[in-house]
């Protein structure tokens, strides 16, 4: 069913069309990742047992004969991983000739120089961006999340590689908690859904619909929410569905050893909130790094606040005129930036 009010308010407050019987449009079906079955899930309670479980996942991949590539960052989560797949090669993104988060930079180099991977850089511009924007929203059927060009390029690059399975780390913020600002406190149900909305459709579209619903089947009392269960299902899919889409539109095939792995006891919230964000997952790390410092939590570079700068807003009619675009960070505007852009490729909406 196309309805393009919904997608566009659904798009814009999630990051993704949370309906699958919704499109944007009858030229594309919107992609939805596949989700991991509950009863294939690893449960595991220490960093022991995450290793045992990594160890086996790695152990599978290999075992298949394909030439490895990793998408590698200097966080924990793709360092980890390295430490299980040496002499893989690692393709780590670098904007602005390498000055853009170098020292998280520094520490994929690192990682890579420990495990004796062959390093290469995935060089991201602007032009890049735009290149491979029209590909991965066809394959989407829809606007997409500004990971995806880059993790396309990636994909591409390693595809000239010979790489025949990328593997990467996202799902580890889902399953072990890494979310820690959304972790940060016991929200309100309307406090939540103000603090995760990434802009709020009634701001900026002249027809804006309500994605409140989406939020309904967590609520916990008259003025709760489980946000930790919003955090591995809701969160995880817009997520997921990044790595996958951008994958797809590649024809590269690829694996998240942690995507099957979860927490057989509840998270402990309070080991959250006093710092330790993904504490299993710490305790990993020190576990395969003894003499190295454990990483802060970063998200996947990409400098949207220098690409919209001096971007003046929307200017489609679908978007109403008094938007204070100087009001929004990088990340909000690249999704009303990208939203134009699919309906200027598609021809849908007001004309």
């Amino acid at each position: 069913m196309v309805d393009l009010p919904l997608s566009m308010s659904s798009f814009l407050a999630l990051r993704y069309i949370e309906r699958t019987d919704v499109d944007f449009t009858e030229k594309f079906r919107y992609r939805h990742p596949a989700m991991p079955s509950e009863e294939n899930r690893v449960l595991v309670r220490t960093a022991e047992e995450i290793d045992r479980a990594l160890r086996e996942q790695t152990g599978k991949i290999k075992a298949s004969g394909k030439k490895i590539g990793l998408l590698l960052s200097g966080g924990m989560d793709s360092g980890i991983l390295a430490s299980y797949l040496p002499g893989a090669e690692a393709y780590t993104f670098r904007f602005l000739g390498g000055e853009y988060q170098k020292e998280e930079l520094e520490r994929a180099e690192n990682f890579a120089k420990i495990n004796h991977m062959t390093l290469h850089y995935v060089d991201i511009s602007w032009d890049t961006v735009t290149e491979n924007l029209p590909k991965v929203m066809r394959s989407k059927g829809g606007p997409v999340h500004s990971i995806e060009p880059q993790i396309y390029q990636a994909a591409v690059d390693g595809k000239k590689d010979g790489v025949g399975v990328m593997i990467i780390g996202d799902a580890s913020d889902y399953v072990f908690g890494g979310m820690d600002r959304l972790l940060s406190k016991d929200w309100t149900y309307d406090d939540f859904i103000r603090r995760y909305i990434y802009v709020d459709p009634f701001e900026v579209l002249r027809e804006p619909v309500s994605v409140r619903y989406v939020f309904e089947k967590y609520r916990k009392g008259e003025e709760g929410i489980d946000f930790v269960r919003i955090l591995e299902t809701l969160a995880a899919q817009e997520s997921y569905g990044s790595y996958d889409n951008a994958f797809a539109a590649a024809d590269m095939p690829y694996e998240d050893p942690y995507e099957i792995l979860k927490m057989a006891e509840p998270l402990d919230l309070s080991r959250v909130r006093n710092g330790e964000s993904k504490y299993l997952i710490r305790e990993l790390f020190k576990m395969r790094y003894p003499d190295l410092a454990v990483p802060e939590k970063l998200p996947m570079p990409r400098p949207v606040d220098s690409y919209f700068a001096d971007w003046k807003g929307p200017v489609r009619p679908e978007f109403r005129e008094d938007i204070d675009i100087s009001a929004y960070s990088g990340n909000q505007k690249w999704l009303m930036w990208c939203l134009e852009q699919f309906l200027d490729m598609t021809g849908e909406g007001r004309t």
